[in-house]
């Protein structure tokens, strides 16, 4: 696997960048913080999504954007990939919004596909991939700081073996369950033989013969009882028939009855009507004489010469019509006499406010006259002040004639000044720092020189031949210490004079106070001088005002009087109307109750038409009910002479018989009947246990088969989980000797020393460095840079254990180291280059170094330079320059 370029956009401190990464070594070269690892986390980002990542989505996009986009483009076994990461933020936090990879098959889509495909196309995850090929900063000794069983999970992991210790796990779950089904199996059967030998010792079919002989007996006494009921129910009901017919005859008997006697009712009734109606018409005719008199009374007392009811109504609606004329005009004037009193009343409100407001505008004016006075003075007093705060801004700007800027050049004064302390004061720690750093290399050197040893390499020598060396580290020291002497007094002139600037700038700022307060006192006499003029008018209006709505107000109540008289003379008008009115109701409801006489004559009469109508029709009504009751008397003689109650007697005996034997032998029926089905029930319950012994029988022998089958597979898992555990261990082993051979090899081509024969790395992973006189250590007592490139040796060991394990379908990705210095003083750094040589010699097609070391630098076939806008916080990257001048740099 090679990567060929990649591509990011807002990602952490990149803006936009886009590398082109090519075989053999490629070094990323920059200074600390400059985002050289930011590269390669991009490229693990790429790859594995959020799983590559120590933090949130959040951490990778740059700050103050709104998406950043990482796109990867790789070889892999002869084919090409490109893979494009998305990230936006969606409300507070970011999320995944585009995970495209573009395969030869086709494209995938979604963060959890891609991943998954990722790891099946490399055969690891994330962390294998950290573990084997990807050396992050920092984590150069993670291997070996890991415990023995981190470490042989980690490599076991890279090897693939943790598939083996997962099959052996899942056979021995499987070997559980299958145990654990068995003894289930095994109880079942027992219980199963248990219940067929009970079923056995029931003699059950002895039982079924027998309760098969009671039915049948059953049986045939409910056949014989059953056919002599029917013979009863027949007679009964042809008695029941019979005696229904004759209580028929007798409900038809009492029917004529009730309809005789009903209409001889009936008749009694009609006739007492036919008398009342009679004395109704009496009473009536009397009525009649009454009305007729009080009608003629009332006429008399009209202008009409007869009680014609079109003469009436005619009369009655002229004055009904004089009335509505009446109401009308009295309607009229009483409106009349309210417009006018409401009239009078508003209009002397309207009199008083006017005498109110003209009262307020006249008090608004004194008011105003006294202010004027006031207002007067106070300006007098403003323009006082003005004055004096123009001398007090002549005299300060005066004092500038001595100062080292002029008036208005203060604050660009006292920035430049401070811009020259803030250079003086880092002058003087960058000073202070290298002084502190000579001082010490110093004094290491001359105790190196009094223990006799080199004072640049430590090593023992004869004599002292690095004299030189010494003395110009105490012509470095001397020379700082006067550098800092002197800047040190620069900057002590330097703060003198930005404290004279602070105080230049504040007296700036109290005459511009001065002017703004002289100019803000001017602007306000301007304005209370316009206000003072406008005062003087408006005193003079309000004056007017008050003569104004006093003349309105006298005007008001004049016309006040005027409406009281109109209303006075409305409410005569009113009294004159109402007498009129009275005595046209009065003429009127005399016709209205003469009408009514005429009306109620009219009734009487046409009530004694209706009465003798009556009488006569009463009488053709009784004349019909008799013939009638006729009739019914011969019906009821006729239905007396129908019965023989000495038959009827007997046939209710008989009847009484029949339905008593149908009683008795009902519930006797019933008992049969519920013991023949009690017995067919204890039938079908033996048939039951008969069928349910055939199915344990059945099931006895299913059961027994199943036990032999799980012996049989419980064995088997047995065996099967051994063999994955051998299997793990032998392959553990090979992996072992391999990579034990692969380590050796490795470390004594980097590291040529005599101290050390060889190294050991058992069968659980545990690392052991032998010295030359065969005394065993552990890799944590080595030195520093000795235990940071014992690491990469074992990281770089493994490396060729897998690309030499795995055929060319899966090749490695590259070797990436982020970092591998931090560890390492001058002297393994050359190590370390020759380690980087190895793994090319070995064959790695890709390796990427992430450095900023100058010897490792030299040892690129490409080299990437990364730098950092101090201004913008944004990096940059760039191939174009000359390796050989970065060297140089």
């Amino acid at each position: 696997m090679r990567f060929e370029r990649v591509s990011l956009e807002n990602f952490k401190c990149y803006a936009d960048a886009d590398l082109r990464l090519d075989d053999g070594v490629t070094v990323i070269y920059g200074l600390n913080g400059s985002g050289k690892s930011s590269l390669l986390e991009a490229c693990f980002f790429a790859l594995y999504g959020a799983k590559a990542l120590d933090t949130t989505l959040d951490e990778v996009v740059t700050i103050g954007a709104e998406e950043t986009t990482v796109e990867l483009w790789f070889v892999h076994g002869g084919e090409r990939y490109h893979l494009e990461r998305r990230v936006r933020y969606t409300g507070d936090r970011a999320q995944t919004a585009t995970c495209l990879l573009e395969t030869p098959e086709g494209p995938i889509e979604g963060a959890r596909d891609v991943r998954s495909y990722v790891e099946d196309l490399l055969r690891m995850d994330a962390d294998a991939f950290v573990n084997c090929a990807y050396v992050r900063q920092g984590e150069v000794n993670k291997l070996i700081n890991a415990s023995p069983g981190q470490r042989q999970d980690m490599i076991d992991d890279l090897l693939q073996l943790g598939s083996l210790e997962e099959y052996r796990e899942r056979a021995s779950d499987a070997r559980v369950g299958v145990g654990r089904v068995r003894e289930n199996k095994h109880g079942a059967l027992e219980d199963v033989e248990r219940q067929v030998e009970q079923k056995d010792a029931k003699d059950l079919h002895g039982r079924r013969k027998q309760l098969v002989e009671e039915r049948s007996a059953a049986d045939a006494e409910i056949e014989r009882l059953e056919a002599k009921r029917e013979q009863a129910i027949t007679t009964r009901d042809a008695l029941e028939e019979r005696l229904d017919a004759v209580d028929e005859r007798r409900e038809e008997l009492q029917s004529v009855e009730d309809t005789v006697a009903d209409l001889q009712a009936a008749i009694a009734e009609t006739e007492r009507e036919r008398e009342d109606a009679k004395d109704r018409l009496s009473e009536l005719r009397e009525t009649v004489t009454d009305l007729e008199a009080e009608r003629d009374a009332t006429l008399a007392e009209t202008d009409l010469d007869a009680p014609a009811p079109e003469a009436i109504e005619e009369r009655r609606e002229e004055l009904v019509e004089r009335e509505d004329e009446l109401r009308s005009s009295l309607e009229e004037h009483r409106l009349t006499a309210q417009d006018a009193a409401s009239t009078a009343e508003t209009l002397r409100e309207t009199a008083d406010d006017l005498e109110s407001r003209a009262e307020s505008a006249r008090e608004e004016a004194t008011e105003t006259a006294s202010e004027l006075t006031s207002t007067s003075e106070t300006l007098d007093e403003r323009r006082e002040q003005v004055a004096a705060l123009e001398r007090e801004a002549e005299e300060k700007r005066e004092t500038f004639a001595d100062a080292p800027c002029a008036f208005g050049e203060a604050e660009a004064f006292r920035e430049a000044v401070a811009e020259e302390v803030s250079s003086l004061r880092e002058r003087t720690a960058a000073l202070e720092s290298d002084l502190k750093n000579a001082r010490a290399a110093l004094d290491e050197a001359e105790e190196l020189q009094a223990e006799g040893k080199c004072p640049e390499c430590g090593q023992p020598v004869d004599g002292s031949p690095h004299v030189a060396a010494i003395e110009e580290r105490r012509e470095t020291v001397t020379d700082l210490e006067s550098e800092l002497a002197d800047v040190t007094e620069s900057l002590a002139d330097a703060e003198a004079r930005h404290e004279r600037a602070e105080e230049l700038v504040a007296l700036e700022s109290t005459v511009e106070q001065a002017v703004s307060d002289r100019d803000n006192l001017e602007q306000l006499i301007e304005e209370r001088e316009a206000t003072v003029e406008r005062d003087r008018e408006r005193v003079a209006d309000l004056r007017e005002e008050a003569e104004r709505l006093d003349d309105q107000a006298a005007e008001k109540r004049e016309a006040a009087t005027d409406a009281d008289e109109r209303a006075a003379e409305a409410r005569q008008a009113i009294g004159e109307l109402n007498g009129d009115l009275a005595a046209v109701r009065e003429r009127r409801e005399r016709l209205d109750r003469l009408a009514d006489l005429v009306a109620d004559v009219a009734d009487a009469e046409d009530e004694r038409e209706r009465l003798r109508d009556r009488r006569e029709e009463l009488a053709g009504v009784n004349d019909e009910r008799r013939e009638r009751l006729r009739e019914r008397r011969d019906r009821r003689d006729t239905l007396r002479e129908s019965f023989d109650e000495q038959q009827v007697e007997k046939d209710r005996e008989n009847l009484r018989g029949a339905r008593e034997f149908v009683e008795y032998v009902e519930p006797k029926l019933d008992a049969l009947r519920e013991e023949r089905d009690e017995l067919q029930s204890d039938v079908g319950a033996i048939d039951n246990e008969l069928d349910a012994l055939d199915d344990l029988r059945d099931r006895r022998e299913e059961l027994a088969a199943t036990v032999d089958r799980l012996d049989s597979l419980y064995e088997e898992t047995e065996q099967l989980q051994a063999m994955y555990a051998d299997l793990r261990a032998e392959l553990r082993q090979r992996n072992v000797v391999k990579l034990e051979s692969l380590l050796n090899e490795t470390f004594d081509l980097v590291y040529q020393n005599d101290s050390y024969a060889r190294i050991e790395l058992d069968g659980e992973y545990e690392l052991t460095v032998f010295q030359k006189d065969g005394e065993p250590l552990d890799p944590e007592q080595l030195s520093g840079g000795e235990r940071a490139l014992f690491n990469l040796s074992l990281r770089c060991a493994i490396y060729r254990l897998l690309a030499e394990g795995i055929d060319g379908a899966a090749p490695m990705p590259p070797l990436i180291l982020d970092e591998p210095t931090v560890f390492l003083d001058s002297g393994h750094v050359g190590r370390l280059v020759e380690l980087i040589e190895s793994m090319r010699d070995v064959g790695v097609e890709q390796i990427v170094v992430v450095s900023h070391d100058q010897e490792l630098v030299g040892a690129a076939d490409d080299l990437v330079h990364v730098e950092k806008d101090p201004t913008s916080n944004r990096s940059t990257v760039d191939r174009s320059r000359d390796l050989t001048a970065l060297t140089a740099d």
